[in-house]
């Protein structure tokens, strides 16, 4: 038989979109850190936001009991029933948000939550309006899906909070989404009642736009600050708010994927739709943790919360003396977010030359083995984000290496 030229043009090929789908920096550092370690490196990671204590033990055994009773079969696409009316608990007497069971999803966890949200309502060039810094996958979401993240700069001297005014002058007639997130991630933000007042009265006046309220992180604020849901301070805007909420950081569940929603009827059925089509209900076993989370998990969120609070003092007051540094102490969450603008032009003790934060976090991971996460990855710089969801002792080492490497710079 002949030779036959094959036709490389006839290979099966990924989609176009495929081409400007990023990996989320928190897990691109976080993956150079584990390639560090396998080298047999003494790599400290406070590069992911992942709580480091172990999910409640009554929480797992809800959830061994749930298996061991057959609650294994496929679960609805909205929740569990019981799940869903423990949610709707939460919400009323927490939030003081009055959801119906037919307002109200489970889906694996907040991410899924937000993409189901985005593939139901966005068209091609549609805006969703992001405060920056932002969550990784905000804007990765909205660019897969053929829309265009448009960004509100939330400075450091105003603790990193939303303006109002600077809110209004983002929004188009092509804006489809605003995002608020707060406690934030990644600056430990906590915005006000006066702000987030301000900022619904902004949104008053337009009337087109969807709002995602991003809440994952509100048992988690310190310094007698509150955590406030728009949906309880402007009712009046609660049809076109979906607000979001999960188990990964306030029960320390990461790991089970579960998170859950609350929104008017329309949008939480076509959000099913979605979901539906893609994973189906979340897992069964994960739903009936959560139940017993919700239902009784106050004691164990209130030690991590005091952990926190900790933890957060120490690395702090740490960050917060090292020449070329700034840092606002956050309020909420579990991050810092110093700026080191003083840091850069200068040369490490390795000769990296430090020109912006992307490398500083690699000369600070190659020279000293501590992985932090550039600023850049948030739309924010020059800064680094830390997670100090970590072991205090873990921590304390971490912040003796980084003020090493910021006291030899040169």
């Amino acid at each position: 038989m002949d030779d036959i030229e094959m036709d490389t043009t006839a290979f099966p090929l990924l989609s176009s979109r495929m081409k400007n789908l990023e990996t989320p920096a928190t897990i691109a550092m976080s993956m150079r850190a584990r390639a560090l370690i396998s080298q047999g490196k003494k790599v400290i990671s406070l590069a992911l936001g992942e709580p480091d204590f172990k999910t409640p033990s009554f929480v797992i055994d809800a959830a061994y009991q749930a298996a061991k009773d057959g609650n294994t079969k496929y679960p609805p696409i909205d929740g569990i029933h019981s799940l869903k009316k423990a949610i709707q608990r939460k919400f009323e007497y927490e939030n003081a948000i009055r959801y119906e069971l037919d307002e109200i999803m489970v889906a694996n966890g907040v991410k899924q939550i937000l993409f189901n949200a985005l593939t139901a309502t966005l068209d091609a060039e549609d805006e969703v309006v992001l405060p920056a810094p932002y969550w990784t996958s905000y804007p990765i979401m909205v660019k897969f899906l053929g829309g265009n993240p448009v960004y509100v700069m939330c400075e450091e001297q105003n603790n990193f909070a939303m303006l109002a005014k600077d809110l209004r002058a983002k929004i188009s007639n092509k804006t489809k989404w605003v995002v608020l997130n707060s406690p934030n991630n990644p600056t430990g933000a906590v915005w006000s009642k006066q702000t987030l007042l301000a900022i619904a009265e902004v949104l008053r006046e337009f009337p087109h736009i969807w709002i995602f309220c991003d809440e994952i992180y509100e048992h988690f604020v310190f310094d007698n600050q509150c955590h406030y849901s728009l949906a309880a301070l402007a009712p009046d805007l609660k049809s076109r708010i979906l607000t979001a909420n999960g188990a990964s950081k306030t029960y320390a569940m990461p790991g089970w994927r579960v998170g859950y929603a609350g929104a008017c009827p329309s949008l939480i059925k076509a959000m099913m739709k979605i979901q539906s089509n893609s994973t189906s209900g979340a897992c069964s076993v994960s739903q009936a943790a959560l139940e017993a989370a919700l239902t009784k998990g106050d004691e164990a969120v209130l030690e991590m919360k005091q952990a926190y609070n900790r933890r957060r003092q120490k690395v702090q007051a740490v960050l917060s003396v090292l020449p070329g540094f700034t840092c606002v102490a956050p309020q909420g969450a579990f991050y810092l977010y110093p700026g080191i603008k003083g840091c850069i032009g200068k040369t490490s003790k390795g000769g990296c030359l430090i020109g912006t934060d992307d490398q500083f976090a690699q000369a600070l991971l190659e020279e000293m083995y501590v992985a932090v996460v550039p600023g850049s990855a948030f739309g924010f710089s020059p800064y680094l984000r830390l997670s100090y969801a970590a072991d205090e002792h873990i921590l304390e080492e971490a912040c003796d290496r980084i003020a090493r490497f910021v006291l030899q710079l040169s």
